[in-house]
């Protein structure tokens, strides 16, 4: 399994970017989803997650309602919709698979699979 993401970029306070993270082999559908974020010298902290069922979706208090997750089962992708950025949003943006159902899985160490994380700086 290999996850390859893209999107980041640098922008100012307050707007958006759309990040996506492709998968690769034919078991998308048993995958829980998830985005991670980590700061320079810090461990990764959990952003949003995306389960297997419809519309079971979990963000952290940081970005709820600023960030959307959505998933794409048909074309194996993943987005992270990020808007009204902050600085404090500045990071590496890391997507994340894991076997599993349900979206409350906030913990890195649960993820078996990651991808080679996409930058996002955003200037004040």
């Amino acid at each position: 399994v290999q996850l390859q993401a893209s999107g980041g970029g640098l922008v100012q306070a307050g707007d958006s970017l759309r990040l996506s993270c492709v998968v690769s082999g034919h078991t998308f559908r048993s995958y829980v989803m998830a985005w991670f974020r980590q700061y320079s010298g810090l461990e990764r902290e959990f952003v949003a997650a995306s389960g297997r069922g419809d519309g079971d979706t979990s963000y952290s208090d940081s970005v709820k309602g600023r960030f959307t997750m959505s998933r794409d089962n048909a074309k194996k992708t993943v987005h992270l919709q990020m808007n009204s950025l902050k600085p404090e949003d500045t990071a590496r943006y890391y997507c994340a698979a894991r076997v599993g159902y349900g979206s409350n899985s906030y913990d890195s160490g649960e993820y078996q699979y990651w991808g080679q994380g996409t930058q996002v700086t955003v200037s004040s």
